[in-house]
């Protein structure tokens, strides 16, 4: 693994904060207050090639991969404009339909996830299972009639869906029974579900966070699918000859670029708060010196700093892992990097306003803001406890306590 980034990925981070900066936190909190998405960002940085950097060249991609797209999220997020959706659409769907689509979903939906003019959302938390996926009850059958699916079921905390063209739903089939479910032999299987499919409702979360992307809680109810609604067709699941695990493979090559992602969304976020800070205390004076001469100022910033330094060459890794094919090593490096990620921006975002006093809590500077917005980080998609639970267990050898 390169240690140093080459001179391609120096090129990409220099175009992607230009573009960045060019909108700047000012138009983010904008489109924020007036609860609209950042549109205008979004088809520039999709014209520019930057959404689709790591879908395949064939299908209207840059041929790159999670090493490229991490690094446009986190620039976008140092320039103050951190757009979770680039996790979700063109890092999770995109990556899943890449790697496992047919041909057919493949062009259907790589080159408008590539340029933008097409978002997909992903649904796999449910209100009854939290961080224990085992527990899914989304639940598709066969009609058997017809051959379409018949998908039952509810998510929470769901992104973008009144926005994205369809929602990658994360379900089960009724041949794995309840009792499988609850001990953990669950075979997923993944659909796409366009937004305005009969039976496909949402209902808006409200929550106390200043985001551009909206969450929202759905129910599925017998929404009917046709049989090509799964990911890679029919051969990729029991039903077909590509066996049982097929969902479960594409899952899990989802789930690697979401943390991944996650951690990027975090460094960009810590970055942004750590500029700020640092700005404020080289020109802010206080009894005939700039505040950030004093060590209590300087030292904390500088600890954060190292700490988002660090937290990004455990994403770069984890990216490299991810785009290298091992899958495996990827995941204990995801989850590493999201856990490391998410803690160095919580405490550069902390230690930023706590640098600015009154002022880190004014809009005027919009740190404050950001509080809440990196306690995602530590959260989402995955909480910093259950990737301790996963590093002591799949790296430690340590028994298992659930």
């Amino acid at each position: 693994m390169p240690v140093i980034e080459s001179e391609e990925h120096k090129a990409l981070r220099a175009a992607v904060s230009a573009l960045g900066n060019r909108y700047g936190r000012a138009y983010f909190t904008r489109t924020v207050d007036e609860g609209l998405p950042a549109s205008e960002l979004w088809a520039d940085a999709g014209k520019l090639g930057y959404l689709g950097v790591n879908l395949p060249e064939e299908y209207g991609g840059g041929g790159g991969g999670i090493a490229e797209l991490s690094i446009v999220l986190e620039e976008l997020g140092a320039a103050g404009c951190p757009l979770l959706l680039l996790v979700v659409s063109p890092a999770i769907c995109g990556t899943v339909i890449a790697r496992f689509g047919t041909e057919e979903q493949k062009r259907k939906w790589l080159p408008g996830l590539a340029d933008g003019t097409r978002t997909m959302a992903f649904g796999i938390t449910e209100p009854d299972a939290g961080s224990n996926s085992h527990r899914i009850t989304t639940t598709a059958r066969r009609d058997p009639d017809t051959g379409d699916w018949l998908l039952t079921g509810r998510k929470v905390f769901v992104s973008c869906v009144d926005i994205a063209d369809a929602t990658l739903i994360v379900g089960r089939t009724e041949t794995v029974s309840a009792e499988e479910g609850r001990t953990g032999r669950l075979k997923p299987c993944l659909f796409i579900v366009p937004r305005d499919t009969e039976g496909f409702q949402r209902r808006r979360i409200d929550m106390e966070l200043s985001a551009a992307e909206k969450q929202f809680e759905l129910v599925l109810d017998d929404v009917r699918l046709p049989a090509d609604a799964l990911v890679g067709g029919s051969t990729s699941h029991a039903f077909g000859s590509g066996g049982e695990d097929a969902g479960l493979l594409q899952l899990f090559a989802g789930l690697n670029p979401e943390r991944i992602m996650t951690a990027a969304f975090g460094i960009g976020m810590g970055r942004y708060a750590l500029a700020k800070a640092v700005e404020y205390a080289r020109e802010r004076t206080v009894w005939k010196a700039p505040i950030g001469a004093h060590q209590a100022i300087a030292h904390p910033l500088a600890q954060a700093h190292i700490e988002l330094e660090l937290a990004r060459l455990m994403m770069q890794k984890a990216a490299h892992l991810y785009d290298a094919g091992d899958d495996v090593g990827a995941g204990e490096a995801a989850n590493m990097a999201k856990y490391a990620a998410a803690e160095a921006c919580v405490k550069a975002v902390d230690q930023a306003v706590h640098t600015l006093g009154g002022n880190g809590l004014t809009r005027e500077f919009g740190l404050a803001s950001l509080v809440t917005a990196a306690r995602v980080s530590r959260i989402a998609p995955v909480s910093r406890e259950m990737i301790l639970n996963y590093v002591s267990h799949q790296t430690l050898g340590l028994p298992k306590s659930y």
